[in-house]
């Protein structure tokens, strides 16, 4: 209890002990509790569920092409309902360009408060900067840490999966064009374990009327169902 509790104090934690028929002294109580080494604070998971509706989640992925390029592909997933909010590639990216994709993700009126990047070198002064000035707060992850940033590695799993890997991509306007039909599929159809098996963008439930009718999307690699009314 001490340890998953870690804001608790010895009145509390011996108060769900007597709860729990185990009646033990609160000095004993706190005799054997976890010190911790630092004052206590909400664990990583807890920050994340918290601030979900107020962070984004950033990463880069690399993609190689036909003529052997690299081309390296940004994305941005908001929290609060797994959606991808932008994406970009290219194959130079440079600090100004990267510190510009947020912005261009969530404009000048929804910014968020928060947002998630690893230590990439990529992020350096201009991009703390440019986050500053539109007033959000950096949560960057310890060294060798992916799992910090598990939301936006999951969707580039994703991406990898259901797309990108049954593709021969031809150049930096290819990824884009075909990114471009996955992230709407991705937002407006694919249901998620994570949303309850709903979609980013509350796909609704239609009624039991009509035949089933099957919609080919991203180019016939996924295909959506819809009831066609009699």
């Amino acid at each position: 209890m001490s340890y998953a509790n870690p804001l608790s104090g010895a009145p509390r934690i011996h108060g769900e002990l007597l709860k729990l028929g185990l009646m033990v002294s609160q000095a004993t109580v706190s005799k054997y509790m976890l010190r911790p080494r630092r004052p206590p604070s909400q664990a990583w998971r807890t920050f994340l569920k918290n601030h979900a509706p107020d962070l984004i989640a950033l990463d880069f992925f690399t993609v190689s092409t036909a003529t052997f390029r690299v081309l390296f592909v940004f994305v941005v997933l908001s929290h609060a309902r797994r959606r991808l909010v932008h994406f970009n590639a290219t194959e130079h990216p440079t600090a100004e360009w990267t510190a510009r994709q947020p912005l261009e993700a969530c404009g000048l009126e929804d910014t968020p408060r928060y947002l998630i990047r690893d230590r990439d070198q990529i992020y350096g002064e201009r991009f703390s900067r440019q986050a500053k000035t539109s007033d959000i707060r950096e949560a960057v992850v310890a060294p060798r840490s992916p799992w910090q940033n598990a939301y936006a590695e999951r969707v580039i799993g994703s991406i990898r999966r259901e797309c990108l890997d049954h593709l021969v991509v031809m150049g930096e306007w290819h990824p884009l064009g075909i990114l471009s039909k996955y992230v709407d599929y991705y937002n407006e159809t694919g249901t998620h374990l994570s949303l309850a098996k709903g979609a980013p963008r509350y796909r609704r439930v239609q009624p039991n009327e009509g035949s089933v009718v099957k919609v080919p999307r991203v180019g016939g690699l996924h295909h959506e169902y819809l009831r066609r009314a009699a």
